[in-house]
């Protein structure tokens, strides 16, 4: 998927702005046994903890950057997490490559950079159980002077940046109603999204 990023922080970086991710994904409703896909799930900061609070279901980590689902597959078998899949494709494309349909699509600080996102959005829904959940986070719109990381500015170009009405905007008219605002201080919110 052709995505405009600021580049892949490390991990250092992520503890900065998410010092508790699992706290967040419970905040966001991620539960035991939900099986997940990891949009754009980078070398995994997120998918870890996802994949201990889900249990035993399965975890999908796409992601187009193989270096980086490399990463992601080291780091699965040195804490001996067992239901991690990463998948190295076009997320555009999920409905061919995924094994099965999946009660939520996480989708965490990208969405600003996806071309095309109510086409995108599309695609999501294509993988989703009848009752499936799609979840964003995403930076508020602000100036990168605004939201420093580590004593820098950070994050994506302001013009990049968008609302929850306007994520929403975009969304919803895939196929998507608003089920919740989540706010994620100090720069993001998450909204969740039922599958219509």
């Amino acid at each position: 998927m052709k995505f405009q990023n600021t580049g892949q922080p490390d991990w250092s970086w992520w503890r900065e702005l998410w010092p508790d991710p699992e706290t967040v994904l419970r905040r966001l409703g991620v539960a035991t046994d939900d099986s997940i896909v990891d949009v754009c799930s980078g070398d995994g900061y997120f998918t870890l903890p996802t994949a201990r609070l889900v249990g035993t279901a399965p975890v999908f980590a796409v992601d187009i950057d193989a270096n980086l689902l490399a990463a992601l597959h080291a780091r699965t078998k040195s804490q001996e997490i067992e239901n991690v899949h990463p998948i190295c494709g076009d997320a555009r494309h999920m409905a061919a490559f995924l094994q099965r349909s999946v009660d939520i699509a996480l989708h965490m600080n990208t969405f600003h950079g996806v071309a095309d996102q109510e086409a995108f959005a599309s695609a999501v829904r294509r993988v989703l159980t009848p009752d499936g959940r799609f979840i964003i986070v995403n930076w508020y719109p602000a100036p990168k002077a605004e939201t420093p990381i580590a004593g820098e500015p950070r994050g994506p170009p302001a013009e990049l940046r968008l609302s929850p009405r306007s994520t929403a905007a975009l969304v919803e008219p895939a196929g998507f109603g608003q089920r919740s605002h989540i706010e994620l201080p100090p720069y993001h919110y998450g909204l969740i999204f039922d599958r219509d």
